[in-house]
This record gives structure tokens, C-alpha cells and sequence, in this order.
């Protein structure tokens, strides 16, 4: 089976796990902790970093510290996955869903509607599939409006804007190590900030919220989101592959692209800027994306439709959103292909001839 994004060790994570459990250091305490968020932290150039069990996690830790509570509002990306809009319910907030512009990313103008007539306490923009948007305009959007910025860079660690990373243009970023990502420490997430206090609250919280006595002792409540120092381990031999993986994934895209663009468009890269290409993503402008994944399937080829937008899922059917149906489009048209940086250059091809025969 070839399989959509499947992890791709660097050859040194085992002699990393092996060193961290000889230390006996195996939970969320340990050299490689520390050692995984230095790498995180000088690689995108920020001052503090917080690795945490998922991005889910670190999205709700930024909520939390920001003081998102209850009735507060979030405009949020409506094109994305579940797990960068749940932590907005876990604060019992509610979210104001925000459209796609033709870059498939959060609409600069829809936002500013939303903005004005909403009055969010934060937005939090998702960085879709590796690729980043129209980030300056969002950050000055939201200093203008006086909200916090958070980015989900889940899915697009390594992504830039005029040389700079993806989850560094707001007051908080958040980056994926799931299973199926750039990177991966099986599962596990990084929270970056420049701001030292946020992280510090972030860490406290991330670690049942104990306060500073011999006995647990606890004026709030926290939670159980530290990182283990042998998955923090898996991150470090990760983490010194992170540009060689970005290269092989951009090459896959490429030749995606070379075989498939007269029977398909796909995500458009912004002007001075350089994503992932986390997953190669398309839109058919005549075959039927789910006929395609079917039959690549049969074939022991896994596909994926892209994400079905937030404002159509039932359980937010009351939810307020500002839409202009590019994101029910892309829906409609679209397929995220095997994108896995061990592919070969045959294997990406042989896709490539199964999908225009299907």
C-alpha cells in the first residue's frame, strides 16, 4: 500500500530513544525535551517554544493563556481539520467561521467583515496543507482590531513568507508531529511564542497547573499535556532532516504537477513565499475526486478528499460564518495525494498515469 504522508525516520531516532530511556528519563522530563524545543526554536527563530502531546493541545494552552473564556468569540479558518476549531469549544467560546480566498487560505477581506461586525477576542488562521497566505495582511488586520493572532501551522512547519516561518507572524504559533506530517514524534505538538510569559503560563498549565509546594497543590485547574522526553527523542532526529524533507516533498509536487496539470489546478503558492507542500493537493476540472480515490484505492494507493469545510459540518450548523463558497468548491473538486518523502520518483509517476486513467 502506498500510503498518503507516512513517517520517514532520519536513522537516528532509535539511538536518540535508546540514550533517553539508559537516562531512565521516559516521561514528560528529560534532555530531549529540552533539547526538541531548542531545535524548534532557533530552526523558526523564535524565543520560547512548549512541546506538548498534539497541536489540539497547544491551540487550546494559547486559548487558555490568552483568556478566552466563555462567551468569547474566535474567527477561525472554516477550510481546515476539526482539531484547529475544537479547543475553541473546549473554552466554550464560539467560532465565526471565515471563507477561503483563491490561495485557498483565510479571505483577508471576509475577515475584516467579520472583525468589525463580530468583534472576536482572537483569530486563529490555519496554515493549509504546508502552504501559508496572506499572513501580513492578517497580522495587521488583527493589530488593527486590537485581537490576538494565533496560527495553526499544524500542518506547515518549514513554510515561509519573505523568509520568514509560518506560526512566527502572531502572538502564538502551534506546529503538528502527528503520524502523518512533515515531521513526526508519533504524536505530539510544539507551541512557539516571543512572548515568555505565555509560554511559562502555557508550560505550567500543560503539567496539571501544580503550584510551587512539596504537595500538589492547585489554585486552578490544569491538564495532562507535557510531551514525553522518549517521543521529544523521536523529534530531535526529525528535526535534523527537516529541510531535506521539504525538498524531496517539493519535488513531489513538482512532478505531480508536470503530469497532471492539463486535467487538474492545484493550490497556488502565494508570491514570495515557500510552503512544504506538506500534502499535494488539486482540484479536477472534470474527473469526480471520489470516483479517483476509489480507484486508486483498488489499486493500493491512498488518497484523501480535502478537508470538508467546519461551516458545513453538522455540529456546527448554527454557527455564525462569512462565506463565498470557494471552500465548498475546493471541497467538491479537490484530492490530497501520496505525498510520503520515501516515494520515488516511479511511484509518484505511476500515480500520476493511474489517476488520468481512472
Amino acid at each position: 500500500m502506498i500510503h498518503l504522508s507516512p513517517p520517514h525516520m532520519s536513522g537516528k531516532e532509535l539511538e536518540y530513544i535508546k540514550k533517553a530511556f539508559e537516562s531512565n528519563y521516559i516521561a514528560p522530563v528529560g534532555e530531549f525535551i529540552d533539547k526538541f524545543e531548542e531545535m524548534v526554536k532557533n530552526y523558526t527563530g523564535t524565543k520560547y517554544a512548549l512541546a506538548v502531546v498534539n497541536a489540539t493541545s497547544a491551540l487550546h494552552l494559547a486559548l487558555r493563556v490568552l483568556g478566552i473564556k466563555a462567551g468569547d468569540k474566535v474567527a477561525v479558518s472554516t477550510f481546515t481539520f476539526i482539531g484547529g476549531v475544537s479547543p475553541i469549544l473546549y473554552q466554550n467560546a464560539e467560532p465565526i467561521f471565515i471563507d477561503s480566498d483563491e490561495y485557498w487560505q483565510m479571505d483577508v477581506n471576509l475577515l475584516e467583515d467579520a472583525l468589525k461586525k463580530e468583534r472576536p477576542k482572537a483569530v486563529i488562521v490555519a496554515h493549509l496543507y504546508g502552504q501559508i497566505g496572506r499572513i501580513e495582511d492578517i497580522a495587521y488586520l488583527c493589530k488593527k482590531y486590537g485581537v490576538f493572532l494565533i496560527e495553526d501551522a499544524a500542518e506547515a512547519l518549514g513554510a515561509k513568507y519573505k523568509n520568514q516561518f509560518a506560526g512566527t507572524f502572531g502572538d502564538i504559533g502551534v506546529y503538528s508531529f502527528n503520524g502523518n506530517k512533515l515531521l513526526t514524534t508519533s504524536a505530539g505538538g510544539v507551541m512557539v511564542s516571543n512572548n515568555e510569559e505565555w509560554i511559562k503560563k502555557a508550560k505550567f498549565l500543560s503539567t496539571q497547573a501544580k503550584e510551587d509546594f512539596p504537595w500538589y497543590e492547585h489554585e486552578t485547574y490544569g491538564y495532562n499535556y507535557r510531551m514525553s522526553n522518549i517521543l521529544a527523542a523521536i523529534g530531535v532526529g526529525q528535526m535534523e532532516v527537516v529541510e531535506e524533507r521539504i525538498k524531496r516533498k517539493r519535488e513531489i509536487f513538482n512532478l505531480y504537477k508536470k503530469e497532471l496539470s492539463d486535467i487538474a489546478e492545484f493550490m497556488p503558492e502565494i508570491n514570495n513565499s515557500r510552503g512544504n507542500r506538506w500534502l499535494t493537493t488539486l482540484l479536477f476540472n472534470q474527473k469526480e475526486p471520489l470516483k479517483v480515490m476509489e480507484y486508486l484505492f483498488e489499486r493500493k494507493i491512498e488518497s484523501r478528499p480535502l478537508w470538508k469545510p467546519m461551516h458545513l459540518q453538522p455540529l456546527f450548523r448554527n454557527a455564525k460564518s462569512y462565506i463565498n463558497g470557494k471552500s465548498e468548491e475546493f471541497f467538491k473538486k479537490g484530492l490530497c495525494l501520496p505525498s510520503g518523502t520515501a516515494m520515488s520518483d516511479e511511484e509518484v509517476i505511476k500515480i500520476a498515469n493511474l489517476i488520468k486513467e481512472s
